[in-house]
């Protein structure tokens, strides 16, 4: 490493660091505040008990013994349906178990600071892919969004290492190091948050043969790692898909904190869910409506993505506009969070890609992109929540409820421009219909 990259490195680690310390004191000011990390842990302290996670009876036992306060406390009644209502798969228990061993303060230290480390690294390598074109605007963006992980890192949400396991990943295979490393790397992270990342290996799979090989080997030892998980949960709990399923109805009902309506929103503000059902609910407030116009929208971008990806030579640029779509495109159609918009930090190369070729779509990737990263980071989605946490909205015309959207739920309109421009991009680069690239624009 140059004494240049190593001094970028640096500086990335200040910004993550800082976060730490600022997310650390709002969790220990915050008296209550439920941490993601307790979550899983406890889950999984209730497995290695031979106990259930998805059974409330069972996990609450966990709970109490654990630490967790009488529910005449009313703190632990803020807390204790949360923590009771598991949602995650398997695989996240069979990762969580070594750090579950642990007491839940050494727990929280050493996971906290491999999150924290492994996605300093994943940012680090997003740079070193973006410096040949725009190295300055690359940094800023990055440094940017790593002192705005607070909330991540303290709360220790498991997207916030699955998503830098992921762009470590997606180093390795572009440019062809480390691959073996790689491969573990997407393999674990798809263990943690399939639905964070499962698109990015996607990709790979429809990319060509070199990329392809990759993600076979990626669903290989996914299978390989999944196997254990899922017999040890069978093990103890045989009807564990239907208790599952059962907690996802509850946190998803109408008015819960799941539920991507107007009411659940405005308990906690703006931002809170960022997925596409949030906008289409303002236009009508029934499941059978906002799902499948998300659904349709998301898919049509999905399958024009695909076409041109499975078409298009390889070439440098075709990876990086192609991650750019599906970066900000995996959080509209389902339920995210904005912890799960770090993995928009995989459309920067692209954007620089865009900015060293200069002209308008330079400009108009990096507006989008400032955009997206700006409103997504923890200080924004703070104020924004303080402003619209008591806005209501009437049932008025479908134009008042549009303009009224691009206040109350900026975040997956952002997104969706974001990855609309990328997508027409990529589109323009590689026409699918000649399966060759564009020869009137510029290549890298």
């Amino acid at each position: 490493m140059t004494k240049a990259r190593a001094a970028i490195f640096l500086l990335l680690s200040l910004c993550s660091m800082f976060s730490l310390f600022w997310g650390f004191a709002l969790e220990h000011s915050a008296r209550g505040i439920i941490v993601d990390l307790r979550v899983v842990y406890l889950g999984t302290r209730c497995l290695l008990q031979d106990g259930d996670p998805y059974n409330e009876r069972q996990l609450k036992a966990v709970y109490q013994l654990e630490g967790g306060e009488h529910s005449s406390n009313p703190v632990a009644l803020t807390e204790l349906p949360r923590v009771l209502l598991q949602l995650y798969l398997p695989t996240t228990y069979f990762f969580m178990a070594p750090f579950a061993l642990l007491p839940w303060s050494a727990a929280q230290f050493f996971w906290t600071g491999f999150t924290a480390a492994m996605f300093t690294l994943a940012a680090f390598l997003m740079w070193a892919l973006a410096q040949a074109y725009a190295s300055n605007v690359a940094f800023y963006l990055i440094a940017f969004l790593l002192a705005n992980c607070g909330i991540l890192f303290a709360g220790g949400n498991p997207a916030g290492l699955a998503i830098g396991l992921c762009l470590v990943a997606v180093w390795c295979f572009l440019e062809n190091q480390y691959v073996i490393a790689g491969v573990f790397c997407l393999a674990l992270s798809l263990e943690l948050k399939p639905h964070d990342t499962g698109l990015v290996w996607l990709y790979f799979l429809l990319a060509g043969e070199a990329h392809r090989k990759r993600a076979l080997q990626t669903l290989a030892l996914t299978l390989v790692l999944a196997i254990p998980a899922f017999l040890w949960i069978f093990h103890v709990s045989p009807q564990w898909m239907r208790e599952m399923s059962a907690n996802l109805l509850v946190t998803s009902a109408y008015g819960e904190v799941n539920d991507p309506v107007t009411s659940s929103m405005n308990k906690s503000g703006s931002g809170v869910i960022i997925d596409l059902q949030t906008v289409m609910s303002l236009f009508r407030d029934d499941p059978r409506f906002y799902n499948p116009a998300t659904y349709l929208i998301c898919g049509s971008l999905l399958l024009g993505w695909m076409n041109v990806t499975v078409r298009a030579p390889a070439a440098l640029s075709k990876d990086y506009l192609a991650l750019a779509v599906i970066a900000p495109l995996s959080l509209l159609p389902v339920y995210h969070r904005p912890h799960d918009a770090k993995l928009l930090i995989l459309t920067i190369p692209a954007c620089a890609m865009l900015l060293a070729e200069g002209g308008l779509l330079g400009r108009v990737g990096l507006m989008l992109n400032s955009l997206a990263i700006l409103i997504t980071s923890d200080l924004p989605i703070a104020m924004l929540a303080i402003l619209t946490k008591d806005l209501h909205f009437s049932n008025k015309s479908p134009l008042f409820n549009a303009i009224v959207s691009l206040l109350a739920r900026p975040i997956p309109i952002i997104l969706l421009a974001l990855a609309s421009f990328y997508l027409w991009v990529f589109v323009r680069r590689f026409p699918s219909k000649l399966g060759v690239p564009d020869t009137s624009e510029q290549q890298v």
